[in-house]
């Protein structure tokens, strides 16, 4: 497909919105453990890897493989403490300092690899035409990761799904980034002291190429440090171009039904939260529709967290796919086209103006294919571009600039 006149190609690399959190690692009976063992190695380039906390490691499965890159040229694109490995170098846990399988660390990381596994495979038999390539590494500093990347499908233009297992040290300019909300990630250390982390998350955005059928975006994490602080968060939003109530709705209700399965006021709370968080707010209206959306999770017991976690993740194909499937055959114009790529405008403005995953990626030298792989292959501006009035385009805008209770 040509680019068109007026598009601005944005990325294609492996994918992975970077995540930036700390925590210490609860035990299966609930009590903290502590997360890096004392006397690892510690580089500062771990920190860099921060920004990766949702790029990583999966069962090498085969076809998700043939793809790879010769090493020895892969090896430049990759900082110097990263070593890339084949399908079959790819160990079955990267958080290979915890010997305890009940850590969370541990049963958090098996959660999302398999949760990769899965989503992968749903959305190459949803294609019907491209595979995911597979980019695998380890860093000396501890962990490491797996992208998972399909390009040119005939669903999907662009789609990622990451996982990743990071553990090293953050120095205070890493922390700083990490703690604009005012929460404290230093917690046990003193001011300036680097503060040993471990960092462990999946991610995912996937832009269809018919403009009736939306944009996705999900990442869950867990985070913790060695100061005794562990949490958990992620979430789930949709981000349409043209508004489908019908759809909204069954993405909204999936979601409060996991919600409600764990606590009735989470999805309330967690729906406005996904709304105030994804605002583009130098235009005064959302990235897109929102979902659900929750940080520092750590008000209950470790268990309830990971299962709260597991059944969000779990719960996206329900979420997503039958959209999907009612959606990418539909017909549209050059015109709809064009609104399309103006909408992925506004999420290329967010990403790279607002998102806290992308800023602290970009200042800390993370991997630049895993940051800016959320962001869509093509993109347009319009100068001082309007909808026409009583448009499906502006009807659906209405809705970004106007949150809705959809369930």
């Amino acid at each position: 497909m040509k680019t068109p006149v007026g598009f601005v190609g944005v990325s294609s690399g492996a994918c992975v919105r970077p995540v930036v959190r700390s925590a210490q690692g609860p035990s299966q009976n609930g009590a903290v453990r502590v997360g890096v063992a004392a006397g690892r190695t510690c580089r500062k380039a771990a920190v860099r890897d921060l920004a990766m906390t949702t790029s990583s490691p999966a069962s090498s499965a085969g076809k998700h493989a043939d793809a790879q890159p010769d090493a020895s040229k892969k090896s430049a694109a990759f900082f110097s403490n990263h070593t890339y490995l084949a399908p079959h170098e790819v160990p079955e846990l990267l958080a290979s300092g915890s010997e305890d399988a009940q850590s969370m660390r541990v049963r958090f990381e098996r959660m999302i690899r398999t949760a990769q596994d899965e989503i992968c495979a749903a959305i190459e038999k949803l294609d019907g035409k491209a595979k995911f390539r597979q980019d695998a590494w380890s860093r000396s500093g501890g962990g490491g990761g797996i992208a998972r990347v399909l390009t040119d499908g005939a669903v999907f233009e662009k789609a990622g799904v990451n996982v990743s297992v990071v553990y090293g040290v953050m120095p205070p300019e890493a922390i700083k980034a990490a703690t604009e909300r005012g929460v404290a990630r230093d917690a046990g250390f003193k001011e300036g002291e680097p503060v040993p982390y471990f960092a462990c998350g999946i991610s995912s955005v996937m832009h269809p190429r018919n403009p009736m059928a939306p944009t996705v975006h999900f990442n869950y994490r867990y985070f913790e440090t060695d100061g005794g602080v562990w949490w958990f968060g992620g979430g789930t939003d949709l981000t349409p171009s043209y508004l489908f109530e019908d759809d909204i709705k069954h993405f909204h209700g999936t979601y409060k039904k996991v919600c409600d399965k764990h606590d009735p006021e989470l999805f309330p709370k967690f729906k406005a939260w996904c709304d105030r968080y994804f605002t583009i707010t130098h235009r005064g209206e959302m990235r897109g529709m929102g979902g659900i959306f929750f940080d520092d999770f750590n008000d209950r017991s470790p268990e309830q967290h990971l299962a709260f976690s597991t059944d969000a993740c779990n719960a996206f194909l329900d979420a997503y796919v039958p959209i999907v499937q009612r959606r990418k055959d539909l017909e549209y114009s050059p015109k709809q086209k064009e609104w399309q790529q103006i909408r992925r405008g506004r999420y290329v403005e967010f990403n790279l103006v607002y998102d806290r995953g992308t800023i602290f990626g970009l200042k800390t030298g993370g991997r630049i294919e895993s940051i800016l792989m959320s962001l869509p292959e093509t993109a347009r501006w319009e100068y001082d571009h309007h909808p026409e009035e009583g448009s499906w385009e502006a009807k659906t805008l209405e809705c970004m600039k106007n949150p809705v209770d959809w369930v």
